[in-house]
């Protein structure tokens, strides 16, 4: 999706790294470990007030949808006879700007229902959708005054992004905008693809005239639909560089004050980890891909964005779907170590979503429903590990609340919280409040279960504890 190197390294390699990131993000238990917390800079004069004001909504939201979709769509992933592409397929099978210009009179999605694309978002329990309104193809899902190659050049002709925002308007959902820095389709950008730089010259191109029209179509977006956060990609060609990154992410500011910009409007990403290297570099959340760090990081703001199979845009041939179960249990890991989860969706050329989609979307609501208050508005967990499952927390003047989210029921009912050291002032299931009976004791608390869990994916127990938290970690 969004490096050279994911787009290049062969597809068993691929595999083998996916399978080891979802191993590490399932069985890696959240750590509560300092961080460097000038990783992250706003370049910007803020206090540390406003910014907490600024990124207020996007913490506590913790579960967005991800939405890749353009021209790329068409074709489904396959490209003469080959059919493991996605929305890369431009330049991994090599297609002449003239022949990929070809699917634009072919893009007509008479089955898209931007209602029900956010209505399907909402019942996941998502709070904010993320829709690719450029990739790096360059064709745009708004009428640009900027360019022909949009969706108002094709058969549908419809507002895509308008469509979007005023549905999401209508159900409560924020909405934002990844767009891509790089562009194959714009004379100006540099530089050309290595496999077309010899039939495409890049005679006469000013990198500085296609900065001219990103800022003017990153206008567009902004006066028109107010997104909430400006998501971008592909900032790691050599024609960009820190000092690009700086002012972009300084103009986006100046259009839109309270807008949130991630860490890849720079040059500070470290690898597919997402999070940024030590320096003066712009962002205002790290973006890890395809992964969930290891260890938690207070004080750095991060998402993760996964893909629900294998491929960012539709792929047919794509059949390796992650269950219902890892999406949800991904999902309480990243709360759990104070992150966001960003789970996409490739919709179809027909404007729908895959069934496969819907059908996890759907699940994850049900659980969200009965749960969502372990996630929304929560904070990292405080203990180094916990065998069984996840924690997540919230902290007022009053109480701490912990909720335990239970993925491996104990045979005998008995479930230890290691270090706990407070007697909990309540003690119950958060679904069904349920109170349970706690036996505080030299290696923790003791809780007294029933003989089966309430959930099959995660069982979440609340702890409510008036007094100062106090947990002895593992030495």
């Amino acid at each position: 999706m969004f490096t050279q190197i994911s787009a290049t390294q062969s597809f068993l390699t691929l595999l083998l790294t996916l399978a080891a990131l979802m191993a590490v993000s399932a069985l890696t238990p959240a750590s509560a470990v300092a961080a460097d917390t000038d990783a992250l800079q706003t370049c910007l004069d803020e206090t540390p007030a406003q910014r907490d004001a600024r990124m207020g909504w996007w913490r506590d939201a913790r579960f967005g949808l991800f939405i890749h979709w353009g021209l790329y769509a068409i074709p489904a992933g396959e490209w003469k006879g080959k059919n493991t592409h996605a929305e890369w397929i431009r330049t991994t099978a090599q297609i002449p700007l003239e022949e990929y210009d070809k699917f634009l009179p072919q893009f007509n999605p008479v089955e898209f229902d931007a209602d029900l694309w956010v209505r399907l978002a909402k019942t996941a329990g998502m709070k904010y959708i993320v829709i690719t309104s450029k990739h790096h193809d360059g064709f745009c899902l708004w009428p640009s005054e900027l360019t022909d190659f949009d969706v108002a050049a094709s058969p549908f002709k419809r507002d895509i992004l308008g469509e979007l925002s005023r549905a999401c308007a209508r159900h409560g959902v924020t909405f934002c905008f990844y767009h891509s820095i790089m562009d194959w389709h714009h004379p100006d950008y540099l530089p050309r693809l290595k496999w077309e730089a010899a039939k495409r010259s890049a005679k006469g191109a000013d990198m500085e005239r296609y900065i001219r029209y990103m800022k003017a179509q990153l206008r567009e977006l902004v006066d028109r639909y107010d997104p909430a956060v400006l998501w971008f990609d592909g900032e790691w060609e050599e024609t960009w560089n820190h000092q690009r990154g700086l002012d972009l992410y300084k103009y986006v500011r100046t259009l839109k004050p309270d807008i949130i910009i991630n860490n890849r409007v720079d040059k500070g990403r470290s690898g597919m980890a997402g999070l940024t290297k030590k320096g003066e570099f712009c962002g205002d959340f790290g973006t890890p891909e395809q992964e969930i760090p290891a260890q938690g990081l207070p004080g750095v703001d991060w998402e993760s964005c996964m893909t629900m199979n294998r491929f960012w845009g539709w792929n047919k041939a794509d059949t390796q779907w992650k269950s219902t179960q890892d999406l949800l249990r991904n999902l309480i890991d990243i709360a759990s170590k104070g992150g966001n989860f960003l789970l996409n969706v490739g919709p179809k050329p027909d404007g729908t979503f895959p069934q496969q989609a819907i059908k996890r979307l759907e699940e994850m609501g049900h659980w969200m429903s009965l749960y969502g208050d372990a996630i929304y508005a929560t904070q990292a967990s405080p203990f180094a590990k916990l065998p069984w499952g996840r924690c997540t927390q919230k902290t007022t003047d009053q109480q701490t609340s912990l909720y335990l989210h239970v993925f491996d029921w104990p045979a005998d009912g008995q479930l230890l919280v290691p270090g706990l050291m407070n007697k909990p002032a309540a003690v119950s299931f958060l679904a069904s409040q349920q109170t349970i009976s706690a036996d505080p004791q030299d290696d923790g608390l003791h809780l007294n279960l029933p003989p089966e869990p309430i959930n099959p994916i995660a069982s979440v127990i609340v702890l409510d504890i008036t007094d100062t938290l106090n947990i002895k970690q593992p030495q």
